[in-house]
């Protein structure tokens, strides 16, 4: 079976969808597993300029997990900017405080421990046995929310720059996760007996400024909607990557949506941000959400180091 590794940074799970999407419109492929994983946790540190002797002196092990956002786009024209860097930007731009900052990471906190009491990522999550300490543990629910408290969210202190507004708790978490999706024509799916879930009427890319990369959404969402004709009021449900809150809250703001639309079982911020997953686990959580609320249309977008953003809309056909 022929395959490939698909590299987008953030928007490399959906891209994986979509580029599995475009193969069977152009009648190249019929079924396609599509999706995303990584392993932060697993990171290999790396070290530069090695490969043809070293001198004397101290060598530098670089995290990868770090060291390659500031050259996500041309230091020469936009300088070094972690992705940190850029939502402290956008949270200059737009006026947006910590506290507001804050309170948007608790509601996605909320959000999400409200899913897990209530099972409904029980279906979207494949139980993996492991083997610790003698003792066998099923590994079935997401270990990354901490539901903490406003309080104790305005006493952490800013993560990127001096007197920022940009803290670990209203930011996305660094950890390891995957996620496939199986992807047809709809001849095939009725060829091998498969009721298909949802359509995939649009989806598209766009470029931004890399020092407000969190707005990529806002111009990837529109070219999406005048590509499957549609208006933001038509979509139900969105999956907004909370990479960050400010820049989250940006792109509401730019897009005209009310918040109760948004990342209904919580977010990134709760859930955390495994980089080559995160789009086709949003995916997932989409797809599942329509077929329990009935819903008919719904988006995934996320924004992408070095000024970029990516979105699709799908249609649920089980209504």
């Amino acid at each position: 079976i022929p395959s490939y590794t698909v590299h987008r940074q953030c928007g490399s799970g959906l891209q994986a969808i979509n580029s599995a999407a475009l193969q069977i419109q152009c009648g190249i492929s019929d079924c396609i597993v599509a999706g995303g994983v990584e392993s932060m946790s697993t990171a290999p540190f790396y070290v530069n300029n090695v490969r043809f002797g070293v001198g004397s002196g101290n060598i530098e092990l670089k995290d990868p997990n770090t060291a390659s956002q500031s050259g996500s786009q041309p230091k020469s024209q936009y300088t070094i900017q972690t992705m940190g860097h850029t939502a402290e930007n956008i949270a200059k731009l737009y006026h947006i405080t910590q506290k507001e900052q804050d309170e948007f990471a608790y509601y996605s906190q909320l959000k999400a421990d409200a899913a897990i009491r209530n099972g409904l990522f029980k279906e979207q999550i494949l139980p993996y046995k492991i083997n610790k300490k003698k003792t066998e543990v099923i590994f079935d629910t997401d270990e990354h929310p901490r539901l903490s408290s406003l309080d104790k969210l305005s006493t952490l202190p800013p993560a990127f720059i001096e007197n920022g507004t940009v803290t670990a708790g209203n930011s996305s978490g660094r950890n390891d996760g995957a996620s496939a999706l199986l992807i047809t024509s709809l001849e095939y799916a009725q060829e091998m007996d498969l009721s298909p879930k949802v359509k995939i009427i649009a989806q598209a890319a766009s470029g931004c400024d890399p020092n407000t990369m969190g707005l990529g959404p806002v111009y990837a969402t529109k070219k999406a909607l005048e590509q499957a004709q549609l208006s933001m009021t038509d979509i139900d449900i969105i999956e907004l990557n909370e990479a960050f809150a400010s820049q989250s809250i940006a792109c509401i703001r730019e897009m005209g949506v009310d918040e109760e639309r948004v990342n209904p079982n919580g977010g990134a911020i709760a859930l955390g941000h495994p980089i080559g997953a995160t789009g086709a686990i949003l995916m997932t959580k989409l797809i599942h959400e329509l077929e329990r609320t009935g819903k008919r249309y719904g988006l995934v977008t996320l924004c992408i180091a070095g000024g970029l953003g990516i979105s699709t809309i799908v249609e649920n056909l089980r209504i």
